[in-house]
């Protein structure tokens, strides 16, 4: 396929924009910064020092609509604000930020307030490192047997930040939390030692954060033939949403693109997991541009996002999300429900609501765009799917399944939770119909039910909310308190030892 250069200039023959992006520090040089009110602009230089911020002018300049502040949804998804912060952190906070305290103060603060805030959900630190010659892979996260995630270190940024991000540690500064890798070796030698895997996704940050020769660096020992068992290379990515000119009018777009092909005709499947918000991220004519340049490759591109209260909540921009996706050629995939981490308590919404908007959103659509999946929850057992709501023998319960799971076995296995209009993520559900556990957390059962070999031992799969729950020791895995009794090295399963 041939790809028409149009890399730095754009199709009115004007120079192409660059990007440029605004922090804390200089956010008060984009034009749109005096039309903040005072008390906004407060906001973000305080709740900055805890959450990380960063926004670019494209999206100043094209997705936030500046005659609905704060309430439009793409202002709310990447400006801080005080509501983030439990009131008596923000005040403490405010303080010490606007008196130009002692930095070791603030500091000691900000650190406090991060690890109340759950850093590390669902097991990434204490469960989901995998280990060579008993030496953690760093840049590396294996939960499920099927795919790897690998974090490399020249992507752990993005174009912008959204204020949800449940990868928020990655970009604060707290390198003890940090996921990433300098070199692509350990990927590929700890490829070579599990045939089982077939897909690899590269995510971060955002890997087109990265120009196209750094990129083709990771992907490249990916198409070895010693690697044959990898059949899909995903890359996670915002871009899509936030920086779509990286696909259509950067310096080495073309090139980008030239990439995308070479790993189509070696075999590949080469998935982008593009990360959508709000269906005004895909109304601009060059976001709608750099989907049709995608596929055009022979690339996918996959749409996901979570459901967030006070940015997506209208089932009509889901519905025209996906009809917008399906008709230049992405394929929609999941609706996720906002993670336990970072200011949860501001996006969450309760789960019978999100079932609600899911399904409203869905009945929109024709078939074409029913290929997603959700709500779904990434908890620590796995992907949690809530299916509906339903009255079974005179009670009312969630009806759920897993998609994917630690345990294999434990995947499209229907379960039940009691009813709960308050609930808002796993671990507030109660098993249905009198059980005191889910089939998962049940230490009896056969050992074929859990996947243990002859000789494996069953474990209980805790969900418990994994936070660290003593916030000034300083430990470095918030997690890890929380599900000390959960699946260890030893564990059975293939997946579970990760």
């Amino acid at each position: 396929m041939t790809i028409t250069s149009i890399s730095t200039w754009n199709s009115a023959g004007a120079q192409a924009p660059r990007f440029k992006p605004f922090i804390r520090q200089t956010i008060a040089n984009s034009r749109q910064w005096e039309w903040i009110p005072r008390e906004l602009q407060e906001a973000v230089q305080v709740v900055s020092h805890v959450l990380p911020f960063r926004v670019n002018e494209y999206v100043l300049d094209h997705l936030i609509d500046w005659n609905n502040i704060p309430d439009d949804p793409i202002y709310r998804l990447t400006f801080p604000h005080r509501d983030m912060l439990a009131p008596d952190e923000y005040a403490q906070l405010r303080e010490l930020v606007l008196g130009h305290a002692n930095p070791s103060a603030l500091a000691a603060l900000v650190r406090r307030i991060r690890m109340r805030m759950n850093p590390h959900p669902a097991g990434q630190m204490t469960h989901n490192v995998p280990r060579v010659n008993d030496a953690p892979l760093r840049g590396l996260q294996h939960k499920y047997k099927e795919t790897v995630l690998f974090f490399p270190s020249a992507g752990q940024t993005c174009h912008a930040y959204c204020t949800f991000c449940f990868r928020w540690p990655q970009f604060v500064g707290m390198d003890d939390m940090k996921f990433d890798a300098r070199e692509s070796h350990e990927l590929a030698a700890y490829l070579k030692l599990h045939p089982e895997v077939t897909d690899v996704l590269i995510t971060g940050g955002d890997p087109l954060i990265m120009n196209t020769r750094s990129l083709e660096a990771f992907i490249e020992p990916l198409l070895a033939p010693e690697l044959a068992h990898i059949q899909n290379i995903r890359l996670g990515t915002k871009s899509v949403a936030y920086w779509p000119q990286r696909f259509v009018s950067d310096r080495d777009a073309d090139e980008l693109m030239r990439l995308f092909e070479r790993v189509v005709a070696a075999g590949k499947n080469l998935a982008l997991m593009g990360h959508y918000n709000h269906a005004v991220e895909l109304r601009p004519e060059i976001a709608q541009r750099a989907v049709k340049r995608i596929v055009g490759t022979g690339a996918t591109l996959r749409m996901q996002g979570p459901l967030i209260r006070h940015i997506n909540e209208d089932p009509a921009s889901w519905a025209e999300l996906w009809r917008t996706g399906v008709r230049l050629g992405a394929i929609p995939y999941y609706m996720f429900v906002e993670r336990d981490t970072g200011p949860r308590e501001y996006f969450q919404l309760p789960l019978a609501r999100a079932h609600e908007i899911f399904q409203a959103a869905y009945q929109q659509v024709s078939g074409l765009a029913r290929t997603v999946r959700g709500p779904s929850m990434s908890a620590f057992p796995g992907k949690v799917v809530i299916d509906g709501v339903a009255s079974i023998g005179g009670e009312k319960v969630f009806a759920l399944q897993f998609l994917q799971a630690r345990n294999a076995d434990w995947v499209r296995r229907p379960f039940y939770a009691k009813f709960d209009a308050a609930a808002t993520w796993m671990d507030e559900l109660k098993p249905a119909f009198g059980k005191e556990r889910f089939f998962f957390e049940e230490e009896g059962g056969s050992r074929s039910e859990y996947g243990c070999g002859p000789n494996g031992a069953r474990k209980v799969i805790p969900l418990m909310a994994a936070r660290q729950d003593d916030a000034d020791d300083g430990a470095v895995a918030g997690s890890g308190a929380a599900t000390a009794t959960a699946l260890s090295a030893s564990a059975c399963g293939a997946d579970s030892a990760v």
